[in-house]
């Protein structure tokens, strides 16, 4: 199989760019109230992606055009696949609507903007701990000055909030969120076999060979906790009562060239990534502490420009300037290099 280098959002686009399933995720996961003005029935798929190359590591998104109480609205969901929260996600929200009101200013002279609906789908190892309103990184300001706060909420669906029980939909929706669910666990094993049991009511159907395919694919490439032998062993498991013919297409699709081996590599590459995250959030404790000893107040306000840097050797500079900088702007200039 494929050595695919973003797993996650891989068969996050491939299954919520279908538009059924799209359709299955929103009716079950829209807020309620905002449900009842969705118009479902008028579901677009828009092809764009609105993620810069740098970030798509961490994020994918799929943009959905509908009617919202009868006019014509956005629903952007965005896939969160690091495996802990970022608490500035606000500002990468707003910059993907602004590039969207952008496109669709460019695409028609409407007098008005259209209402985009932002969703975050995230599956980290840790609960979702921040907030959803882009007003709360200002919290710190009262009074007449939240007036020039601008403002937005996103609805937030955080699958380490929800038991396996609680996950639902259509299967091929239902199994994807429960993969996302379990894929940091170190005892994903355990988890699997449940999984492959809900797979077995479309296992015969047109495509359900296909998404199984699709779902070892994303196995291989992005499980660290499960071997290959133990993964092929719970495969025929699942799926020996099926016919003849469908149990020896699946037993081909484990025999394909460089299964074990992707395997192999999602294990070395799923310990790498958490050992990496460890680090960098290590890093930006550090950094946060010494600002605050350091700078005080102030010092702490360049703190959402550190949030956004992913990569630990400048992280690692940053912490150690800290030490030797004379003053705060003395350390924005190493920042801004």
């Amino acid at each position: 199989m494929d050595n695919i280098t973003n797993p996650h959002d891989k068969l996050f686009r491939e299954t919520l760019s279908d538009r059924e399933v799209a359709a299955d995720f929103l009716q079950h996961y829209l807020p309620e109230d905002i449900l009842m003005l969705t118009d479902l029935n008028s579901l677009e798929i828009c092809k764009d992606s609105f993620v810069e190359d740098e970030l798509k590591d961490y994020h994918s998104d799929m943009l959905y055009k509908v009617m919202l109480e009868g006019r014509e609205g956005y629903i952007y969901l965005l896939f969160e696949h690091k495996s802990y929260a970022d608490r500035l996600i606000h500002l990468q929200l707003i910059e993907y609507m602004l590039k969207i009101w952008r496109l669709v200013l460019k695409q028609k002279t409407e007098k008005s903007l259209p209402v985009i609906i932002p969703m975050v789908l995230y599956h980290g190892q840790k609960k979702w701990q921040h907030g959803t309103k882009f007003s709360e990184l200002f919290s710190e300001y009262h009074g007449k000055l939240k007036i020039y706060i601008p403002d937005f909420e996103f609805v937030l669906y955080d699958l380490t909030q929800y038991s396996d029980e609680a996950i639902r939909g259509m299967v091929l929706h239902r199994v994807v969120m429960l993969l996302f669910r379990h894929i940091y666990d170190p005892d994903i094993a355990e988890k699997l076999p449940g999984i492959f049991s809900a797979m077995r009511e479309i296992i015969e159907s047109e495509g359900g060979l296909r998404f199984l395919e699709k779902i070892l694919r994303y196995l291989s490439n992005a499980a660290g906790g499960i071997t290959p032998d133990e993964l092929k062993n719970m495969v025929k498991e699942s799926f020996s009562q099926e016919k003849e013919g469908t149990f020896m297409t699946i037993a081909e699709i484990l025999r394909k060239e460089g299964f074990e081996q992707g395997l192999q590599e999602g294990i070395r590459r799923g310990t790498q990534q958490a050992l990496q995250q460890g680090i960098r959030e290590g890093l930006t404790e550090a950094i946060e502490l010494g600002l605050s000893i350091k700078f005080g107040y102030e010092g702490l306000g360049i703190m959402p420009l550190i949030q956004l840097i992913q990569d630990c050797e400048r992280l690692r500079k940053i912490k150690n300037a800290i030490k030797t900088v004379k003053d705060l702007s003395e350390l924005k200039t190493i920042l801004v290099n």
